[in-house]
């Protein structure tokens, strides 16, 4: 997926409409704390992974 350069993690959150509970957001293998993700700029080639929580057993 192709992002503007000099976007952040919480725009690609809302550009992807993303909840706002239940999800964790790693970068290149690092955790980013949702506090952070207005600040965190996402770079060329950067990884990003999306992880939902899922109820059960």
């Amino acid at each position: 997926m192709d992002i503007p350069l000099g976007s952040s993690l919480a725009q690609l959150s809302n550009q992807l409409e993303l909840p706002t509970r239940g999800i964790a957001v790693a970068v290149n293998n690092s955790l980013i704390p949702r506090k952070d993700w207005i600040s965190y700029d996402l770079k060329a080639n950067d990884s990003i992974i999306i992880i939902k929580a899922a109820c059960g057993g």
